[in-house]
């Protein structure tokens, strides 16, 4: 009973050494620092806790156990104690001296499963063969009497022996299996590991139901947040500016030193934002290197004003906007310090006013705007950075935290299929930058505080026009998680 008068359920989770226990338990919680997760064996090696909370209290209790080191001696040695039962001769086990010596990693497991659980969860590397060591540690587990969920980890890729898996458990009588991989979950996983485990627990049924509907909504929630992070990036981004008088423009060194500066600011800006994104998903910007994710493999490298990059960024912008551009910033044309707007549109409204009769006075504007410049990111860069954030959350949305090196593809949010003519995602992705124009005559919005002050406590204008780009950036988001049409 917990504090707040709520029983939670409480599973244990349980398996052979270095099966994923710890991984996924980081991802069902989202909690990174729970435990330790490393590729040598036996890293756990005393029973742990962590709760699942659910609308302020605790649902769940998870009890992280260390693995089965030695299941086939055990289970001889369980085979020659006095009683009738494999329960009877467990019981035995757990009260004499092996208990406390040769086999106390197992008696920990057991001790666990029999006084402080209501089920277990069964975690299963589906990479290594059914050898029969694996059979007894099964054999070991159903003797304690509790119901237990195989869960088939690491199941990605088809590199596994899962078939084998399915038969060896059917064999012992399991046949209520889950798949979920910790590395890189599906979608709907964590449901169908609640919903199975209803199953085996029938008057807990109700809970976990409860337990799924949090986690939706959970989910949605965290979408809906790292839509408005993105957007703040946006805005920032936007109202970016980068003043260069007439001497420094003239001169080539100084004009690129401030050209890379702007740049400069624009990529950490960006970086706070990636870095907002992995905390709001459980994650630590250290945490790269377990990522299976282009997204997050060697970001420093990312160069959001390649122009490569900029060229694709500005085909899906559309309107012929900066394709083909090199720079990434534009030289917007400023008057007392207070930007008119970014150069290329003004010169073409002051064209046309010269052609209407302007005549003297629009050359003489002309010829004072002439005189300061202010630098800023354009709207191809803008549309690369929140393609390129918009598709890390919708990766982390699958990625979980049990790989403990880089692999080589990304978890399933790729730009294959997807065109910017017939796609609908790059279409709102192009809405979202454009809601950004109003913060180019805000300069100041780029001297606000951090990402998360502004969340908490943005108002007014500025307001007004994040949640008019994170708006955009969630019909995106919708969009990318669809299927593309074929074409």
């Amino acid at each position: 009973m917990t504090r707040d008068g709520h029983t939670p359920l409480r599973i244990a989770v349980v398996g052979h050494t270095n099966a994923g226990k710890t991984s996924l338990l980081r991802t069902l919680t989202r909690r990174v620092d729970f435990g330790e997760v490393s590729d040598r064996p036996g890293t756990t090696r005393h029973v742990e806790a962590i709760d699942l909370r659910v609308d302020g209290h605790g649902a769940v209790r998870f009890l992280d156990t260390p693995g089965l080191e030695d299941a086939v001696a055990l289970l001889a040695h369980a085979a020659t104690l006095p009683g009738e039962t494999r329960l009877e001769r467990v019981r035995q086990f757990l009260a004499g001296p092996e208990a406390r010596g040769a086999f106390e990693q197992e008696a920990k497991v057991l001790r666990t499963l029999l006084e402080q659980a209501d089920a277990a969860f069964v975690v299963i590397d589906t990479r290594e063969a059914v050898l029969p060591k694996y059979r007894d540690e099964i054999e070991l587990l159903a003797a304690c009497g509790r119901p237990l969920m195989p869960v088939l980890n690491f199941v990605r890729g088809g590199a596994g022996r899962e078939s084998e898996w399915r038969a060896m458990l059917a064999e012992a009588g399991l046949h209520a299996v889950v798949r979920f991989d910790a590395a890189a979950p599906f979608t709907g996983a964590e449901a169908d590991l609640y919903n199975d485990l209803g199953t085996l627990l029938p008057q807990r049924r109700d809970d976990l139901r409860a337990i799924v509907r949090h986690l939706e909504r959970e989910a949605a929630e965290r979408r809906t947040e790292a839509c408005r992070l993105i957007a703040e990036v946006l805005v920032d981004n936007a109202a970016l500016r980068e003043p260069v008088d007439s001497a420094a423009w003239g001169d080539e060194a100084q004009r690129s030193s401030a050209i890379e500066g702007l740049r400069q600011r624009a990529r950490a800006r960006a970086q706070r934002g990636v870095d907002a994104l992995l905390a709001l998903y459980g994650f630590r910007p250290g945490d790269a290197a377990e990522a299976p994710l282009p997204q997050l493999d060697g970001r420093d490298s990312l160069d959001l004003f390649n122009p490569e990059v900029l060229r694709q960024a500005g085909l899906r912008l559309g309107g012929g906007a900066a394709v083909g551009a090199a720079l990434g910033v534009v030289a917007d044309l400023a008057v007392g310090g207070a930007s008119l707007g970014a150069g290329a549109a003004l010169g073409g409204a002051l064209g046309g006013a010269v052609s209407q009769g302007w005549g003297p006075f629009g050359r003489r504007m002309l010829g004072l705007l002439r005189g300061v410049r202010e630098l800023s990111v354009e709207e191809a860069a803008l549309y690369a950075m929140a393609e390129d954030q918009l598709r890390l959350v919708l990766a982390l949305e699958r990625r979980g935290h049990g790989a403990a090196s880089t692999a080589a593809a990304a978890a399933g949010v790729t730009s294959a299929g997807r065109t910017a003519a017939s796609d609908p995602a790059f279409g709102a992705l192009a809405e979202a930058v454009r809601a950004t124009r109003t913060a180019r005559a805000h300069p100041h919005w780029a001297k606000a505080p951090s990402l998360r002050e502004r969340l908490a406590g943005s108002s007014g204008e500025r307001a007004e026009v994040v949640d008019q780009v994170a708006h955009s950036l969630a019909a995106a988001a919708d969009a990318f998680a669809a299927p593309a049409d074929p074409v």
